[in-house]
């Protein structure tokens, strides 16, 4: 940001909000002022009225004639014209209305809109004296009323409101324009006073840039004033000097330094392919650091293409190469998109762990990277399987297994080889997901520990327990980025389903099951329970089932 536009932050917004303030200021005083004189001029009129009406109704009450109609219209009507008698405008009105808001005279003709009968029937009924203001006849109107309960009337004397505040939008309209034309004199000022300030800064700049292109360290700076920014003038000079002797000096060093920084890039780039970057920058950062292993809490993600033997077989050598090439090459960079490092490929298989350079406070951010990455897998795999049908070549089916939980990570080997990665029951978990899918027919299987991570982030369903190493049993659960709502009732009503299946009750589980297949009539896991349903109702499990049953795989 240039100094000239700092400038122009810092002193229009100051005149602004003066002017803003100022104008604010006098739009409420004229407001108020106007408020006052129009309470003081409705209320006058609506006393002197209310007086009238009073005094002609106690010349009724002395004579005795209250009881006679005739006399009360007339009176009621003497009330009207003197109502007339107060108006002063073309836009005063006064008028006399029932308690249910009907009106009963006034000294001008209108008609109700909306449901302004209905706001009038309110003020009368809760006679109010009060200066409102209120639509009547389709015009906003200042009003005030009051009650007089001889005639049974709610009488108002109103004027229009733009009649009272026509000088308050003035004033305001007038501030405007004041505003905007103080706002470009402003600028117009800020600028010529901001170019006159900064065209030593210019010089400045332009004869840095003439040195930075040209490497003429004899070029100096005019110094025109002598204040603060032609100090800064002559100590550049200065600096310019004391540089043309340093640079003489530094060429010999930049030379060996380059060359040292070429060969550590050349040795970075050839370990690159072998070992994740993190590690080969802590390697150079600390030589003599020999890497020992870390327990750490890691998610670590297997995937597989299933038949690859039988695939292999169908491809010419140099097609499969490609093949496989053009799937790594998609794979991979999902895994690094989210972060992920890949720890090695086993043939056709990839395994990749994250979080190996997360901190304690983002284990569930990289938990969900180690979900998406498998999710992204699976879908990248469509436009791979479209370019293999174009080529005409046969198409990839993945598995993808992600597990979460503490794992040894480290370099492991021997001296003359050896490798980051990561060991432990965990990995051989996540490996073991990856085998499940084929059984379960869902391309991916996370772990229930993944699950509680990322549940409020992705679409998830419960797939079966599992049997562990230790004898006890886990979750495992499918993910998905979104679902189709004929999906999102599908999997609700199989959630139900195993809730039934595991409470033991087969015959209920049976029938959602098999809601669950009306709902999805291509869904795979669904014909699986209900085969388990159907020979658990017959053979029921004994007692403390854990409602492990694992199928064969088909």
């Amino acid at each position: 940001m240039s100094i000239r536009l700092k400038i122009i932050l810092i002193v229009v917004p100051l005149i602004i909000a003066t002017l803003l303030l100022t104008g604010i200021s006098s739009y409420f005083s004229a407001s108020n002022g106007i408020t006052r004189i129009a309470k003081d001029f409705l209320g006058f009129k609506s006393q002197e009225l209310q007086n009238q009406a009073e005094s002609q109704w106690g010349l009724l009450v002395d004579n005795n004639l209250t009881s006679k109609s005739e006399m009360v219209s007339a009176t009621q009507a003497a009330v009207l014209g003197y109502a007339k008698t107060i108006i002063r405008s073309r836009t005063e009105l006064i008028f006399a209305a029932t308690e249910d808001g009907n009106v009963v005279s006034g000294t001008a003709d209108f008609a109700y809109q909306g449901d302004e009968k209905a706001a009038v029937a309110a003020l009368a009924k809760a006679r109010s004296t009060d200066l409102i203001t209120a639509s009547i006849g389709g015009v906003q109107r200042v009003v005030k009323g009051f009650w007089f309960d001889p005639f049974k009337w709610y009488v108002v004397v109103t004027e229009e409101r733009s009649a009272f505040y026509a000088a308050v939008n003035q004033i305001a309209l007038q501030t405007i324009i004041i505003l905007v034309a103080s706002i470009l004199a402003s600028i117009i000022l800020v600028l010529l006073f901001a170019s006159y300030l900064t065209r030593p800064l210019t010089r400045v700049v332009t004869t840095m840039r003439d040195i930075i292109s040209t490497n003429d360290l004899s070029e100096r700076v005019l110094v025109e004033y002598h204040d603060e920014i032609g100090q800064l003038a002559q100590t550049f000079n200065l600096m310019i000097e004391n540089l043309s002797e340093a640079y003489r000096q530094i060429k010999g060093f930049a030379f060996k330094a380059v060359m040292a920084q070429r060969q550590e890039k050349r040795t970075q780039t050839l370990f690159g392919k072998f070992v994740p970057e993190h590690v080969i920058n802590q390697y150079f950062a600390n030589p003599e650091d020999t890497l020992v292993g870390d327990n750490r809490i890691l998610s670590v993600l297997f995937s597989d293409i299933r038949s690859f033997t039988t695939i292999s077989e169908s491809m010419r050598p140099e097609e499969l190469v490609h093949s496989l090439n053009r799937y790594f090459d998609a794979m991979v960079a999902i895994i690094m998109k989210n972060d992920g490092i890949v720890d090695k490929y086993i043939g056709d298989a990839i395994k990749a762990f994250f979080g190996a350079q997360a901190g304690p406070t983002s284990e569930k951010s990289f938990a969900l990277q180690s979900v998406m990455a498998g999710i992204e897998m699976i879908e990248a795999l469509g436009d791979f399987n479209a370019g293999q049908r174009a080529a005409g070549m046969q198409e990839f089916r993945i598995g993808v297994g992600v597990n979460y939980g503490m794992v040894t990570i480290g370099n492991i080997g021997t001296e003359k080889k050896k490798e980051y990665t990561v060991i432990g029951d965990m990995v051989e978990l996540a490996e073991h997901f990856e085998g499940l899918t084929k059984i379960y027919h869902h391309p991916l299987i996370i772990s229930e520990s993944l699950y509680r991570s990322v549940k409020d982030n992705v679409s998830c369903r419960l797939l079966d327990w599992i049997p562990r190493a230790d004898g006890g049993v886990m979750k495992i659960f499918t993910a998905r980025r979104t679902l189709t709502q004929r999906e999102k009732d599908g999997w609700g009503q199989h959630d139900l389903a195993m809730t039934a299946y595991f409470d033991r009750d087969f015959t209920t589980a049976t029938e959602r099951f098999r809601d669950v297949q009306k709902t999805m009539p291509a869904d795979e896991l669904a014909p699986l329970f209900l085969e388990r349903c159907a020979r658990l109702a017959k053979n029921p499990p004994p007692a403390g089932w854990n409602g492990v049953d694992l199928p064969e795989a088909s």
